[in-house]
């Protein structure tokens, strides 16, 4: 039982490490605000205008306020990948190749189905399937 706990969290924790790294979690913060916005506009206008006022950027709420300006910070945090160069120092000696001594060739073995002596009897045999 613990163990199958322990495999439910290692994975529900890879999915949350996914979604933070990716920036899942600004979406749905965005949406929650934009839900409750929606819901706010609702009481004072009629639904046409209470999706366009929810949605044209001009009357955002404070948590949209919040999830720029987390953004914007965020954004300014992020990590620059600068790569180097690598160098390698030139080789002062010539690299050179040098046969052995000593050679022989070793019998090579023949690994076909005709090198097999012992040949399947004719006919088969037939008493196991009798």
């Amino acid at each position: 039982m613990f163990v199958r706990f322990c495999k439910y969290l290692a994975k529900f924790l890879v999915v949350a490490a996914l979604v933070l790294t990716l920036g899942a979690h600004w979406a749905l913060l965005q949406t929650v605000a934009w839900t409750a916005m929606l819901a706010n506009n609702l009481r004072m206008h009629s639904f046409s205008e209470s999706v366009c006022r929810t949605f044209d950027g001009k009357h955002p709420c404070s948590i949209c306020l919040a999830i720029a300006a987390a953004k914007k910070s965020e954004s300014k945090n992020a990590f620059t990948f600068q790569t180097q160069r690598l160098e390698f120092p030139p080789l002062k000696e010539s690299i050179a190749l040098i046969a052995p001594s000593q050679f022989e060739l070793l019998p090579q073995k023949n690994f076909s189905a005709e090198s097999v002596s012992q040949k399947p009897p004719t006919p088969p045999p037939r008493g196991f399937f009798v």
